[in-house]
């Protein structure tokens, strides 16, 4: 499934603009989405905490995505 993610402050420049696609396996979880941004993406794994919010809610452990979630990464800010 081709996922749609929007990006905040130093992720943005990361990953080169407000919104990004990544394909990621069905069934695929937020665990899984932050192991893909790694390695897509390895400077974010530089960053000291990034937050993922899926439908507008902060997750904490792992969520099941779906197609058509609103997902976001936000960086820590200061």
């Amino acid at each position: 499934m081709k996922i749609e993610i929007l990006t905040f402050g130093i992720a943005r420049e990361i990953c080169g603009g407000r919104l990004i696609h990544i394909d990621m396996e069905e069934g695929a979880d937020t665990e899984r989405l932050r192991q893909q941004l790694a390695e897509q993406f390895p400077a974010l794994s530089g960053l000291a905490h990034l937050s993922i919010a899926v439908n507008s809610e902060y997750v904490t452990g792992p969520v099941v995505l779906r197609p058509g979630d609103d997902i976001a990464i936000i960086p820590p800010v200061s």
